[in-house]
């Protein structure tokens, strides 16, 4: 049999022999050690780990002797979650057991290595080892914690722990977001306009800011740099103060309707009527967002060479299709990926929805929803004061695949996307 055959069956039945079979004793020590500490600790851990997460407790809440006892299905699927993603770590360790002990049988045949060379070797991996621990728990784990929500029954008054143990229930939490009409009516209606609204704020910013950039760079225009901190200005305040001072201009008996009875206009329900409070959260986005894409464009666009604008200018082009063939293309091409991850942003912007108009109007056909809810607000609801925790972890799911599914497909179709590799 051939030497790293041996290593590699060594290794399969126990970790660490086949590296003491290549003579790298430091590290099959190591790996002999993690599959120790894994049968004499893990195998108990993890059976009861497991048996929690798949039943989520058994035991209900009751007092014995006058002391509660009970299982509390949360910890239970929080203990298995960590065992799993430990479990994980164990298996990637004696696969790289098995690997490590088949290739260094072979460079053994040829040279006889030393801690020196086995560490110079794998220290990119010695480095990156924390980086994706630190990962997997800190990333991975709420967002497998999450998902797994969706597929339980958690959700107020009766099902919550630790009063009450979970359940697993399935797909029937998806079904009823797409079928039962009270919940079905409002994820359209909330869809429908966490959609208009993501287009409207993306492409209203966008081009604004693009607006303001050729009219400040313009030869006409004096002070630019005056302009330009001006204009900044907005984006420079922290948002939500921003928000809430105009939330109260417009606010019923707000300063913005005194002005328009005082130039005889009837006063507007701006936060308190659906139309109205949409047209204002587009306008005031607008206003804070717009400064981001003029600074950003300002660059793109005294990058752009002048040389292509005097051979216009020879050709007899007209500024208008100055604009249309060099200006635009040649910033489309540098902001797309900015453009798509805004869009993304929009579709989750909590903070303008909540701070100046709280999803208000309320929609009586909505469940607990208003008007200009989107999605994420109406998740913040669904959890912070409803306790729909259920519902409101499908409808992340949900956000996280229309997000990831537009934001891959889009970067893949862009320029800068196709032709990254002529970047130098």
């Amino acid at each position: 049999m051939e030497k790293s055959k041996k290593a590699m069956l060594l290794s399969l039945l126990f970790m660490g022999i086949g590296q003491f079979y290549n003579k790298q004793y430091i590290k099959g020590a190591i790996y002999a050690l993690i599959e120790v500490i894994t049968l004499i600790f893990g195998i108990p851990y993890f059976k009861k780990s497991i048996w929690g997460l798949v039943t989520l407790g058994e035991v209900k809440f009751h007092y014995v002797n006058g002391k509660a006892v009970f299982d509390h299905s949360l910890f239970l699927m929080l203990q298995g979650i960590i065992a799993l993603l430990i479990l994980a770590i164990i298996i990637i360790a004696y696969i790289s057991n098995v690997y490590d002990a088949k290739k260094n049988a072979n460079r053994m045949e040829y040279k006889k290595t030393t801690i020196h060379d086995v560490l110079d070797r794998n220290f990119p991996f010695i480095i990156l080892a924390p980086a994706a621990v630190f990962v997997m728990f800190i990333v991975l784990f709420p967002i497998i914690f999450s998902i797994l929500i969706a597929f339980t029954d958690f959700s107020g008054p009766y099902h919550l722990p630790p009063r009450a143990l979970l359940n697993w229930v399935g797909l029937n939490n998806f079904k009823d977001l797409f079928k039962l009409e009270i919940w079905s009516g409002t994820f359209y209606g909330v869809f429908v306009w966490t959609v208009i609204w993501a287009i409207l704020a993306t492409v209203t910013t966008y081009f604004v800011g693009l607006f303001l950039a050729l009219l400040i760079n313009s030869n006409e225009v004096k002070f630019k740099k005056f302009w330009r901190s001006i204009i900044i200005l907005p984006y420079a305040v922290p948002g939500f103060i921003s928000l809430l001072v105009l939330r109260l201009m417009f606010s019923g008996p707000g300063p913005i309707n005194d002005w328009l009875e005082a130039i005889g206009l009837q006063r507007v329900g701006w936060l308190t009527e659906p139309g109205p409070a949409k047209f204002v959260l587009v306008l005031v986005n607008m206003w804070l967002g717009a400064p981001y894409f003029m600074a950003l464009m300002s660059s793109v666009l005294t990058n752009i060479s002048k040389e292509l604008y005097e051979s216009a200018d020879i050709d007899g082009a007209t500024g208008v299709q100055k604009f249309r063939f060099i200006t635009l293309p040649m910033v489309l091409y540098a902001t797309a990926p900015l453009l798509i991850t805004s869009f993304a942003f929009n579709f989750n912007n909590f903070n303008i929805i909540y701070f100046l108009a709280d999803g208000g109007p309320v929609n009586p056909e909505y469940q607990y929803a208003g008007h200009t809810d989107i999605l994420i607000s109406w998740i913040y609801k669904l959890t912070l004061n409803q306790q729909q925790y259920h519902m409101a972890s499908v409808v992340s799911i949900i956000i996280f695949i229309i997000i990831a599914s537009i934001s891959a497909y889009s970067f893949t179709q862009t320029r800068s996307f196709k032709e990254e590799d002529l970047i130098q």
